[in-house]
Parts: structure tokens; sequence; C-alpha cells
């Protein structure tokens, strides 16, 4: 790879090798099927192992380095060798794209997957195109550092129950005019 090519993206080089499987499996040839699953989980143990042991290799300042880098993280969740929980990968995610797109934690379900927020501010204009960036950045975020968010539910800033009216006159009831 030239110094000037990107990087591939995990999740597309993941969704392509499946792509390959499935048409090899459609193909009608169940051996070769077979023998391509087989050789995707034979390379894959071969890799994992091998990061693995550069993990152990590695100082905690070198790690640190490794774990700032979206190919790296998406590699090391893939053969579940990531060194941080759950949660700080998450936090991890959503540092990335708190810039441009402010945002909490509200809470994670391991059990469901699904991943609330809350928008960290009210600003931007509050059309939808908005919030459906938002969302896009988010879940792109996520599914390099934390795969196991497999839904994401956004509430915009100062959502919830609307505030009671009151009623303010400018002077004090009469008797006249009270109840």
């Amino acid at each position: 790879m030239s110094a000037t090519a990107t990087a591939p993206d995990a999740e597309a080089t993941g969704r392509r090798v499946e792509e390959i499987l499935d048409r090899l499996a459609g193909a009608g040839d169940t051996e070769a099927g077979v023998a391509a699953e087989e050789l995707v989980r034979a390379l894959m143990d071969f890799y994992g192992a091998g990061l693995a042991r550069m993990l152990r290799l590695l100082d905690d300042d070198q790690q640190r380095v490794l774990l700032g880098d979206e190919l790296v993280v998406g590699l090391l969740v893939l053969h579940d060798l990531h060194p941080e929980n759950v949660t700080t990968r998450i936090g991890r995610a959503l540092d990335s794209v708190r810039a441009q797109h402010p945002v909490e934690m509200g809470g994670f379900d391991a059990d469901s997957g699904e991943l609330h927020l809350r928008s960290g501010s009210a600003a931007g204009c509050g059309c939808p195109s908005t919030a459906n960036a938002a969302q896009q950045a988010i879940e792109d975020a996520l599914s390099c550092f934390a795969p196991e968010v497999t839904s994401v539910r956004l509430e915009a800033a100062g959502s919830g129950p609307e505030p009671t009216l009151l009623q303010i006159s400018r002077r004090p009831p009469t008797a006249a005019t009270a109840p």
C-alpha cells in the first residue's frame, strides 16, 4: 500500500468478505463454500494470535498510541483483544465526534446493544438533516470503536416533557373575579 493510500475500513472489509463467502455458497459448490469459510477462520485465528502477541510485547504508552488508530482498534475489537471495556470504547468513539456533534451518554444496554445518547446542546438548526448527519457520524464512530452497539437512540437537547405554562396576571384576583 502506498503512503498516500487510505487504510481499509474494517466494517467495509468485513462486509466484502461476507459477500464473497455468500457468493461462493450460492454458486452451488457446497465444498468450495465450506473450504472458503474454513480458510477465513484459519486466517482470523492466525492474525488474532499475532495481534495478541504484539499487544503483550508493547508497553502501556505504545498501546495507548495504537488505541488512537481506527484501523488498529477495528482489528483488536474484531479479534476480541481490545484492552478497554465497552463503556470506555463508547466514550472514545463519542470523543472522536464530540467537536461537531456534542452528545452525552445516557446508558448502554449490553443485552440489546442499544445506546441512549442525549444531545449536548441545542445548537444547530434543529432540521432533520442535521440530526441525521449527527446520527450517522456517531454510528460510524461506534462501528469502529464499539461494534457491540447495534442501535443508537439520540434524544435532542431539551427534549422531554414540556414545562408547565404558568399564567401570571398584572394584579391579584379580586373577590369579584376569584372563583
